[in-house]
């Protein structure tokens, strides 16, 4: 049986694509619910022009949060589901 679990530190600057293959930048942090541990959003770091003009929901720093639930696939790439994020 495969280990699926993955670290965090494996995941941070991981580039986060859509499934149709569009970049969006690279994964800089994770925010996770502290009681129940659940990950809430990844970060966004050294978004590409496309993910600048999508109306993506900010923090009070202006970065760019993706909801981890969005997430679809982690391995080479951080691949999302980009209609669950617009």
């Amino acid at each position: 049986m495969a280990d699926d679990k993955k670290f965090s530190k494996q995941l941070i600057g991981k580039t986060v694509v859509s499934k149709t293959g569009k970049r969006f930048g690279e994964v800089g942090d994770m925010i996770f619910e502290t009681k129940s541990g659940e990950l809430i959003h990844l970060l966004l770091i050294n978004p590409t022009p496309y993910a600048d003009k999508l109306e993506l929901e900010k923090n009070k720093e202006g970065e760019i949060l993706i909801p981890f639930s969005a997430v679809i696939a982690m391995g080479d790439f951080m691949v999302i589901a980009e209609e669950d994020i617009t």
